[in-house]
């Protein structure tokens, strides 16, 4: 059988495989590249961006859990200026996709934001953290109210001309009616899900573990939760949807995909083996081989419920 096709259009953007990064996992990209073709993957996903560099918070900020990881990392990055001068050359000149993600705490900062990255050469597409507080709603995040989700959507939208893609927060009452707020305001994908809201106690000290008390819980133990969550919303919208969370093999990736996820993003996974991005594309490669499937679309949306 001759290779199949890995092609996938996300708002416009052709990827030429559905196996990209999540953002936060992967560093700025040249962390990973000792290990991984960073040409060779859907799109590189970099850590979140702020309009200033952020320290994040105190230690500790990463427990490890059954079945995977809370992390209260904070979002330290180091602030648009330095990732456009100093982050993005090299991934220019591996010839890597790169989607930036991004992270405000005001609708003002988002577009700010996407203005000074939608003239930068070498980005392919925004992704757009709406699980961020909004310091003037008295913390609200984005993501947990569907007028401030299309509000910062429809700013992002109309500040850049690359695709957008805003990236949900599970930690909703109703993931469907935050996408269709994102689909709105003019997304051309979504990916979901960020982190799911966790703690993890010291029973000797009785302290938390982790100095923010509370973090996101990634890793295999989230998976279920997410592959539900993309299964309702691929449903729901009609943009394509991007699966992330605990994504460890081929067989997670297609999962994600059968569920009607048009591309996934593999995060923890990245921490336990760093190769792990191109094994799972191999093995997504080998089952549309063994199955004789001429094309990765054939897989999208494919369920079957009867």
């Amino acid at each position: 059988m001759t290779q199949p096709d890995l092609r996938v259009t996300i708002g416009g953007l052709e990827l030429p495989n559905p196996v990209m990064t999540a953002s936060g996992t992967f560093g700025y990209g040249e962390e990973f590249a000792s290990y991984v073709n960073l040409h060779r993957l859907g799109a590189v996903v970099v850590k979140g961006i702020s309009l200033q560099p952020r320290a994040g918070n105190p230690p500790p900020r990463i427990v490890e859990t059954a079945c995977g990881m809370l992390n209260a990392i904070g979002l330290e990055n180091v602030g648009v200026d330095r990732f456009l001068s100093e982050k993005l050359p090299y991934l220019r000149r591996a010839n890597a996709r790169v989607v930036v993600n991004v992270l405000g705490d005001s609708i003002d900062d988002y577009r700010a934001l996407a203005e000074r990255l939608s003239d930068a050469e070498g980005i392919s597409a925004l992704e757009i953290n709406i699980s961020c507080p909004n310091v003037k709603k008295g913390g609200v995040a984005f993501g947990t109210d569907a007028k401030m989700a299309r509000a910062v959507t429809e700013a992002v939208r109309n500040a850049t001309r690359l695709p957008v893609i805003v990236k949900l927060s599970p930690n909703v009452t109703d993931i469907t009616a935050i996408a269709s707020a994102a689909a709105d305001g003019g997304a051309d994908a979504v990916s979901l899900i960020n982190t799911l809201l966790g703690m993890a106690i010291d029973i000797r000290s009785r302290r938390p573990r982790l100095a923010n008390v509370v973090g996101g819980l990634s890793g295999p133990a989230v998976k279920p939760v997410a592959l539900r969550m993309v299964w309702q919303v691929a449903r729901t919208v009609s943009i394509p949807v991007v699966g992330i969370g605990g994504i460890t093999s081929a067989e997670d990736a297609i999962e994600f995909l059968i569920a009607g996820a048009t591309a996934v993003e593999v995060g923890t996974a990245n921490f336990i083996n760093p190769r792990a991005t191109e094994e799972i594309l191999a093995g997504l490669i080998a089952y549309l081989k063994e199955h004789r499937l001429a094309s990765v679309r054939e897989l999208i949306g494919s369920l079957q419920l009867g």
